[in-house]
């Protein structure tokens, strides 16, 4: 590649870099004042949950139009320079129901409502969100939250961090870099991740729909960017839950350990649905052997399988995921320790949770993206 050609690829990258980066203030059009930013929810046929937040955005721009560079520029700076309010009132609207809940000292607001009217039987929903104080009329906006199609068979709970995305990517910065600088030829998912959610996704029968949910130690200000990188790479849509501030207390400066914050978020999802069982993946290089299995002993029966990628590389890390895959299996689960996703394929095949054809599937992805790299 020429040195001009590398050059324009490097600047097309760029400029959709920025588009991306700029894109969470682009609702207001460019007016600024107050806004409300909502992240995908996730609900049930009689509860809903989601996050957002509430900010204060600078007022410039707006004359220029909307697919030109500098607008862009002009909304990134605007990102960087608008600030969280602070007990905002925010009211959420869904059907017959509505509730409203405050913003915190970062000016998040988490919702967690019962329905009065079911949703109907599609994967996902809207829902009204405005300002009861300060007033806004212009903040209003729309939210949406996902509900499991009917014939959903079970659910997936996925750490992306060193499980989807690679060690050291679930940074703005990194992500950015890999994404868009570096090209399409640089990894950010790991090899075989996307054929492997599909399968998950599709279940054995190739027509379950079953539920992906990410969870995530990323910080709230990378959540546009994951989204565009599950996009990009064809990862099953769903809920993201960004851990950094799930834990918060009333009252308290900081938030809990993020241990305590994976096992939070994924006994909320179980909660959510009791009826469901539940797929958990993720990876050795911190805490989700030990969180999952802590998982399966709380909640027997509703976890199917484990599924732990070897990232550690150390001799006394495996023997304790090994000491910890004895006590599941103890529990009526398998906890299965994998090097990629063709392993993590053939167990779930065995176990009946995705067709015997996916595994070929994960396998020639995993082999594709391999021969890529090399």
């Amino acid at each position: 590649m020429s040195f001009t050609s590398r050059l324009h690829r490097y600047a097309r990258s760029l400029r959709r870099g920025i588009h991306i980066l700029a894109a969470p203030v682009k609702g207001d059009n460019g007016r600024g004042g107050l806004f409300i930013q909502a992240y995908r929810g996730y609900g049930s046929r009689s509860r809903v949950f989601l996050i957002g937040r509430v900010f204060r955005q600078p007022h410039f721009g707006a004359s220029w139009r909307e697919d030109r560079l500098r607008r862009d520029i002009i909304d990134l700076i605007r990102r960087l320079l608008r600030k969280p309010i602070v007990g905002a009132r925010v009211r959420i609207r869904y059907k017959d129901t509505n509730t409203v809940v405050q913003t915190d000292r970062h000016g998040y607001f988490r919702v967690d409502m019962e329905l009065g009217t079911m949703p109907s039987d599609v994967a996902w929903h809207e829902m009204e969100l405005s300002l009861d104080s300060p007033v806004d009329e212009r903040a209003a906006t729309t939210g949406e939250f996902f509900t499991p199609l009917p014939g959903a068979r079970y659910g997936v709970i996925s750490d992306i961090d060193d499980t989807v995305v690679y060690t050291g990517v679930a940074n703005t910065a990194m992500m950015m870099c890999r994404l868009f600088a570096q090209g399409a030829e640089s990894r950010v998912v790991f090899p075989g991740v996307p054929a492997l959610y599909q399968a998950f996704h599709a279940g054995r029968d190739n027509d379950e729909g079953n539920p992906l949910f990410y969870v995530s130690r990323a910080p709230w200000s990378i959540y546009q960017v994951l989204v565009e990188v599950f996009r990009r790479n064809r990862l099953p849509h769903g809920p993201i839950l960004i851990l950094r501030e799930w834990g918060m207390k009333r009252g308290s400066l900081l938030p809990r350990r993020a241990k305590a914050h994976k096992q939070d978020a994924i006994r909320h999802i179980l909660e959510t649905y009791p009826d469901m069982q539940f797929v958990l993946v993720g990876d050795s290089g911190q805490r989700d052997p030990e969180i999952y299995n802590h998982i399966l002993r709380e909640h027997p029966g509703r976890v199917l399988g484990i599924y732990i990628r070897d990232v550690s590389n150390t001799v006394e890390r495996s023997e304790a995921i090994d000491r910890l895959a004895r006590e599941a299996q103890e529990a009526g689960c398998d906890l299965i320790l994998a090097a990629d996703n063709v392993a993590m394929a053939e167990h779930a095949a065995s176990e009946g949770l995705i067709a015997d054809a996916a595994v070929n599937a994960v396998r020639e992805e995993q082999h594709r993206d391999d021969r890529d790299n090399d």
